[in-house]
C-alpha cells in the first residue's frame, strides 16, 4: 500500500506547497475541475487506509485532501482566470465536482465505520452539485458533438455518487433512498457500459494508425 500512497503524499507536497507559498504558478491562474484529481487522490488513499485499519494516517490523508478541497472549491466556485481557460471539449470534467464530496462522505464513513452526519453533509453535497449540472444541459452540448476521451469524465464521478448513495440508504432505510441507489447505479452502469462500445467502435478515430512524421514525409516525397 506505501507503494501507492508515497506518490500521492510527494505530488501533495509538491503541489499544495507550490500554492501555498505562491510560486510561479498560482492557484488562481491554474486551476480547473481537473485540479481535483488530487484531492480525490488523497481521499481514495484514505478510504483504503480506514478499511486496512490504519485509521490514523487515513486521518492524516483525509485532513489533507478536504483542507485542500476547499481552497480548490472556493477557488474554483468565484470562476477566476483558471476556470474560464476550460475549452469547450473538456466540459464533461465538470462532473469532478460532485466526485469530491461523494468520494469523501466514503472516505469517512470508512473512518467512522458508520454513515454518520458529517458523511450525509458531504453525500448532499454532492447530489446538489450533480442536479445543478444535470439540469443545465446546455453547458454540455458542444462537448457532445463529437466523441472524445474526456466523456470518460461522466462515468467515475456516476459511480462514486451511485456508492455514495447506496451506503446513505442502508444507513437510513427509507425506501425512497433506496430508489435513488437503484437508479444511480443502473444510471452509472448504462453510462459504463455505453462509453466502453463506444470506444471500441471509434478506437480508430482516436489513435492514429501512422505517425506525423511519416505521413508528413510520404506526402512530401517525390512521385
Amino acid at each position: 500500500m506505501w507503494v501507492f500512497l508515497i506518490p500521492i503524499v510527494i505530488l501533495d507536497v509538491k503541489i499544495y506547497g507550490q500554492w501555498f507559498i505562491k510560486g510561479k504558478r498560482f492557484l488562481s491562474t491554474v486551476a480547473n475541475p481537473t485540479s481535483q484529481l488530487s484531492v480525490i487522490g488523497n481521499l481514495a488513499g484514505a478510504r483504503t487506509l480506514a478499511v486496512m485499519g490504519w485509521r490514523e494516517t487515513s486521518l492524516c490523508m483525509f485532513s489533507l485532501g478536504m483542507s485542500h478541497y476547499l481552497v480548490l472549491f472556493v477557488t474554483l466556485y468565484q470562476r477566476l482566470a483558471g476556470s474560464n481557460s476550460l475549452p469547450a471539449i473538456l466540459r464533461p470534467v465538470f462532473f469532478l465536482f460532485f466526485a469530491v464530496p461523494s468520494m469523501a462522505s466514503l472516505a469517512w464513513s470508512s473512518i467512522t465505520k458508520r454513515f454518520d452526519t458529517f458523511s450525509k453533509i458531504l453525500f448532499f453535497v454532492s447530489v446538489f452539485l450533480f442536479v445543478s449540472l444535470v439540469s443545465r444541459p446546455m453547458l454540455f452540448r458542444k462537448c457532445m458533438r463529437k466523441f472524445t476521451v474526456a466523456w470518460w469524465s461522466y462515468s467515475f464521478p456516476l459511480s462514486l455518487l451511485a456508492l455514495a448513495c447506496n451506503e446513505y440508504a442502508k444507513e437510513v432505510g427509507v425506501e425512497a433512498a433506496h430508489v435513488c441507489a437503484l437508479l444511480l447505479a443502473l444510471l452509472s452502469l448504462f453510462v459504463s457500459l455505453f462509453l466502453m462500445i463506444l470506444t471500441v467502435l471509434r478506437t480508430n478515430s482516436m489513435i492514429p494508425m501512422s505517425s506525423p512524421e511519416i505521413s508528413s514525409d510520404s506526402s512530401g516525397a517525390e512521385p
